[in-house]
């Protein structure tokens, strides 16, 4: 089966039964594939392909599934449609963005015994190709993943963050909510959403919910993918008002490509707050 073919029929078999699921949320994604991982290693391969394959089982909620490939690229379980896909060969199927997504998968748990992989895949809810999410880890010889859609964020999720993100620094103090903001699991992180606080004064990152480690680094010398000193720009505007609105070029971390973006940037104290999405 050729990689276009496989793809195509991966897609229409993960659709079936789109409309009697309910959309999951990243945790929940979390939480079933760290169950699933204690029941793999706890039970061993055969009978936990059992149980991920068991539609009807304990591994299969809402949108969300257990999947399990080996090094060869090879389905031995997927809660998906396991009738059609256990003993299908996917190693050089490739996403609809054309990312090879499983060989990643396989590559990326080499390297490291866990990973998280961004994809563009058909969404057995909505049935339209969204941003994937999978939670990957390698368990003996296989690897095991789950994933969740991660719809795009719209203007007034931004907005409604960027509302809930200042409220915080107000009533906790700014270090408190800094600590918020870096947590990656926190309520300030959500899919392609996240909070971001630059001191006015110092040009430093204060928090940076997409890359914590970037906190009390320089923001103000910081470009975009087309040059444009974004940072500045928004300490610019809040110099003269309480809030901004500035449009650049970056990189989305659920599509993992370099989109368009429009971030709403409000001035604390002396603190720069702000929450962006992408625009299609």
């Amino acid at each position: 089966m050729t990689r276009t073919v496989a793809a195509v029929a991966i897609a229409a078999l993960t659709s079936l039964g789109a409309h009697a699921a309910e959309r999951a949320t990243a945790r929940e994604a979390q939480a079933l594939f760290e169950r699933a991982v204690d029941y793999m290693n706890q039970n061993g391969p055969e009978r936990a392909f059992a149980a991920f394959n068991d539609r009807q089982g304990a591994f299969v909620r809402k949108d969300l599934y257990v999947f399990v490939i080996d090094d060869q690229g090879v389905y031995h379980a997927s809660g998906a449609a396991p009738e059609a896909l256990v003993g299908l060969t996917v190693l050089n199927t490739t996403d609809a963005a054309g990312n090879p997504l499983f060989r990643e998968m396989i590559e990326r748990t080499r390297v490291s015994p866990e990973a998280t992989v961004r994809y563009m895949w058909l969404n057995r809810v909505t049935n339209k190709v969204e941003p994937k999410v999978s939670y990957v880890r390698k368990v003996g010889g296989y690897v095991l993943g789950v994933g969740y859609s991660a719809p795009r964020a719209t203007a007034d999720d931004a907005r409604a963050m960027l509302d809930r993100a200042v409220a915080l620094a107000r009533t906790e103090g700014h270090a408190a909510a800094a600590a918020r903001f870096n947590d990656r699991r926190g309520d300030f992180v959500k899919d392609d959403l996240y909070v971001f606080m630059v001191n006015m004064d110092s040009g430093r990152f204060e928090a940076m919910g997409m890359n914590p480690a970037l906190s009390d680094t320089d923001a103000l010398g910081l470009h975009d993918a087309a040059g444009h000193a974004l940072v500045a720009e928004m300490i610019a505007k809040l110099q003269a008002a309480d809030e901004a609105t500035v449009d650049y070029v970056w990189r989305n971390p659920v599509t993992n490509r370099v989109e368009n973006k429009r971030s709403y940037v409000r001035r604390d104290g002396r603190s720069l707050i702000g929450v962006g999405h992408y625009v299609e």
